[in-house]
């Protein structure tokens, strides 16, 4: 396979989409499950939580979730395959108050990187763009299409319930890593490159 340089989201894709429930189930003393989370914006999924509340509460809570969020199943173990032929560039709309959070975190689970961009924003076009990604890995619907569309590079979209609105040719939908590695030696097998 020839190395590519690998854009990849770390909210929802690397970590488990399932990162935020504990904490918001333990601060709003609910039981809310993932299939619960139908919207990208949690007070769009949760609108019986006051949205000025849970907004300030998110941003007390922000660093101590990213600290604890545990991995996406599988994302250690293809990841670290990866990292010995393609760059993992990482692109996350976490702001740089998080950063040394961010960069402990990957220490901490093993996850190897080439580089972290944590662009403060949804908008992720330009730091691909800038990167010179190959492949986008995203768990934000809108940014998954808008990065194909606009990069003109292929994006693998992590199911959740939240990301099921329908996609173009050039997103492909993904379940977990193993999928997402299946595909990657499926499409840049050394006989295409």
């Amino acid at each position: 396979m020839k190395p590519l340089r690998l854009g990849i989201d770390i909210d929802g894709t690397v970590t488990s989409p399932e990162s935020l429930l504990p904490h918001i189930n333990k601060r709003f003393n609910s039981a809310f499950v993932l299939d619960d989370i139908t919207a990208y914006s949690l007070t769009e999924s949760f609108p019986m939580l006051d949205a000025e509340e849970f907004n300030a509460w998110y941003k007390e809570a922000e660093a101590e979730i990213y600290r604890t969020s545990p991995a996406h199943a599988y994302a250690r173990e293809i990841l670290s395959a990866w990292n010995e032929v393609h760059e993992l560039f990482y692109i996350s709309a976490r702001g740089l108050e998080v950063k040394d959070v961010t960069f402990g975190w990957f220490g901490e689970h093993g996850i190897p990187y080439h580089h972290i961009e944590l662009t403060g924003s949804h908008r992720k076009i330009e730091a691909a763009r800038r990167l010179g990604v190959d492949v986008f890995f995203e768990d934000k619907h809108d940014n998954a299409v808008d990065i194909h569309e606009e990069v003109g590079i292929p994006v693998l979209l992590f199911d959740a319930p939240y990301n099921r609105m329908p996609i173009p040719d050039g997103v492909i939908r993904i379940h977990d890593w193993r999928e997402a590695d299946a595909w990657l030696k499926s499409e840049y097998a050394t006989e295409k490159a």
